[in-house]
């Protein structure tokens, strides 16, 4: 099987691929993670991670980790998101994966159209990134699966938001959950979903 995924942007510079996952959530983290793929790296499965079956996901994520030349993941939590807003704490969560690998890369590839600059290094914004180059793509696996088997862990403690199918994404379901339990510890209090009127101004469940 042909993956259509292009491996590297240029010739030249070693890169690094970039994306998070649970930007749009109302609940937990977001997470991002940063991969340096050899030029030979190929899995037929690899594609961006929101057209991966979260079965093929599981399958990728270990082939990831151990095919390519560094990865690292990392996360921002709630209260922070919270403090600095969701864009920025993206951001955040991929400069500190970036400090994490242990190869430097000379050329980052970022999903979508904004960035801050990581120290001095040039960045790309590529809009569906994670279609079309092979380390984005292997980013927002990894990405991805960590940020669910997080949220897994989460839902052991508020079993009720059914955060092990929705991941603390907006769903019907997390929504009724809300209007019935009202917020946790673990919710976004600046995500845009109009908590007040959602919860119908009862400030104990900010509490």
């Amino acid at each position: 099987m042909d993956n259509p995924l292009r491996i590297h942007f240029q010739d030249d510079l070693m890169e690094a691929g970039c994306d998070e996952a649970g930007r749009g959530c109302y609940a937990g983290p977001v997470f991002a993670a940063a991969v340096v793929l050899p030029r030979d790296f190929f899995h037929p499965l690899l594609n961006d991670s929101k057209q991966v079956t979260p079965e093929n996901r599981n399958l990728l994520r270990p082939y990831i980790e151990s095919n390519s030349m560094a990865w690292a993941v990392a996360r921002v939590d709630h209260d922070e998101i919270d403090r600095i807003n969701i864009l920025k704490a993206s951001f955040k969560a991929m400069h500190l994966a970036l400090d994490q690998l242990k190869i430097r890369p000379k050329l980052l590839l970022i999903d979508g159209n904004r960035f801050i600059r990581y120290r001095r290094t040039p960045h790309r914004c590529i809009v569906g990134g994670d279609a079309i180059f092979a380390s984005i793509a292997a980013a927002s696996i990894l990405a991805k699966t960590w940020r669910d088997e997080y949220m897994q862990q989460l839902h052991g403690e508020f079993p009720h938001y059914g955060w092990n199918s929705n991941k603390g994404y907006g769903t019907r379901e997390h929504r009724n959950a809300i209007e019935k339990h009202g917020l946790c510890k673990y919710h976004r209090r600046s995500f845009d979903i109009n908590p007040v009127e959602l919860l119908q101004n009862d400030p104990t469940l900010f509490e």
